[in-house]
């Protein structure tokens, strides 16, 4: 079993990587809570989807699979990537997830609960046995070289940025609308929804697809972080990691999988001077997180006590 996301999404030496929060670690961070996003949107629609590193291997092979083999998105002879055509990528990345979600929610979303957990991550393993037999993936070795937009490891820190707060908007704008709202109210109870009337069905497609979406996108930016992209990227191992996310985080808010997301893509970096037994004290977290915090470390009840005092900061 491969060791945890922050180690398996390490840059390879184009970048480099230190032991304290550089650019790099920053970048792996926001697409550690890019992922905890993901897959917070089945969940708060009352499903346990852990499909997510499913669409993220996608979207980055998508990706890989563009700026290598096709010279029309315009790959100069030095690796540079016009910018326009990263973006498309993202776009390309996302549309494909989101259909392959579609078409596949369509049949595992009539599970349930553990049934449906299980479905996802065979799901997640279909895809990745896939990309690794598939004759134009590079196979067990993957595809090297991705041409990249930008010079340094800083210049990922924008647009990573710029997705996870459109993915934050989005979810927050999503609370006030007729679709979240039936999320909540499935998530709360599903036989009351669907007897006020709620399609149950096509909202929890709605959740799926965009959670999907989300992990395609952040998989094309992963890619060309990379430099390097194969069939491990997306793997069992990173289901249950980007589980660990929410649960750690919290799964009331969207901004809870975003600080475990942060905090659980970092914290092996930041305990790498203590050598193997950071594993151990890595393991100890995700362990005892849900002891010390079982709803999590971002609370509906924090976010109201956060909320109140700067109402009342003003006076």
């Amino acid at each position: 079993m491969e060791r945890h996301a922050a180690e398996r999404h390490a840059p390879v030496s184009r970048w480099g990587c230190t032991n304290v929060i550089d650019n790099g670690l920053l970048v792996q961070m926001l697409i550690g809570a890019l992922l905890g996003v993901s897959v917070y949107l089945p969940l708060a629609a009352g499903q346990l989807s852990l499909a997510t590193p499913a669409f993220y291997a996608v979207g980055g092979t998508l990706a890989a699979l563009l700026s290598t083999r096709w010279a029309a998105l315009g790959a100069g002879a030095d690796g540079s990537f016009p910018l326009p055509s990263f973006l498309l990528e993202l776009l390309l990345a996302g549309a494909l997830a989101g259909l392959l979600a579609l078409l596949v929610g369509r049949l595992v979303l009539r599970l349930q609960g553990i049934y449906l957990a299980i479905a996802t991550i065979a799901l997640v393993e279909i895809v990745r046995v896939a990309i690794l037999n598939l004759p134009f993936t590079g196979g067990a070795i993957g595809i090297f070289a991705i041409p990249q937009p930008f010079a340094t490891a800083s210049g990922y820190l924008v647009p990573a940025l710029a997705l996870l707060a459109l993915a934050g908007w989005g979810c927050q704008r999503l609370e006030g609308m007729p679709l979240g709202r039936a999320m909540a109210a499935i998530r709360d109870d599903e036989l009351a929804a669907r007897c006020m009337g709620i399609d149950t069905t096509a909202t929890r497609l709605s959740a799926f697809v965009l959670s999907a979406v989300l992990a395609g996108s952040t998989g094309a930016l992963a890619a060309h972080f990379l430099n390097t992209w194969n069939a491990r990227q997306g793997s069992f191992d990173a289901s249950i990691t980007t589980l660990a996310f929410v649960i750690l985080g919290g799964s009331r808010s969207w901004l809870g999988p975003v600080v475990g997301g942060l905090l659980l893509t970092a914290l092996p970096e930041l305990l790498r001077p203590v050598g193997d037994v950071r594993l151990v004290l890595f393991g100890l977290v995700i362990l005892l997180g849900p002891v010390f915090f079982p709803r999590g470390l971002i609370t509906p009840g924090l976010l109201e006590r956060i909320g109140g005092r700067r109402q009342e900061a003003p006076r």
